[in-house]
């Protein structure tokens, strides 16, 4: 078998409220509740497993890969929801999006301060 990423744990500080944002942002499946995780699970068979932190929450960057109809939905929620967004993760441009790699992209935070991005296309690292 190959090595395949199956799941990370995410920290936060409300398990419940952070799962909830995810999937209401993302457009995800119900969180489900396994041991002390809240479990959001991806398409790609790999799941955010967020869990309560106790302590001080160390930032941490997710991106998803997203086709354009779910960028356009995702974006709309974040709008709709007044989020801060950028175009960059160095919060240099605010209130834009990008076009790398002939996609679109945003990034924006989620309530612990995790930074989150949405692109359309995978960065062309190797060619």
């Amino acid at each position: 078998m190959a090595v395949q990423l199956n799941h990370t744990i995410l920290n936060a500080s409300d398990n419940r409220a952070s799962a909830r944002f995810l999937v209401e942002l993302l457009g995800l499946p119900e969180p489900v509740e396994y041991g002390p995780f809240q479990v959001v699970q991806l398409s790609n068979e790999i799941s955010l497993d967020v869990i309560r932190a106790d302590g001080p929450i160390t930032s941490q960057h997710y991106a998803f890969l997203v086709g354009e109809d779910e960028f356009d939905e995702i974006f709309g929620r974040i709008k709709d929801r007044g989020l801060t967004y950028w175009a960059d993760p160095f919060h240099r441009q605010p209130g834009r999006i990008n076009a790398w790699h002939g996609g679109r992209g945003v990034y924006f935070d989620d309530p612990d301060g995790h930074a989150l991005e949405v692109m359309t296309r995978p960065y062309d690292i190797g060619a």
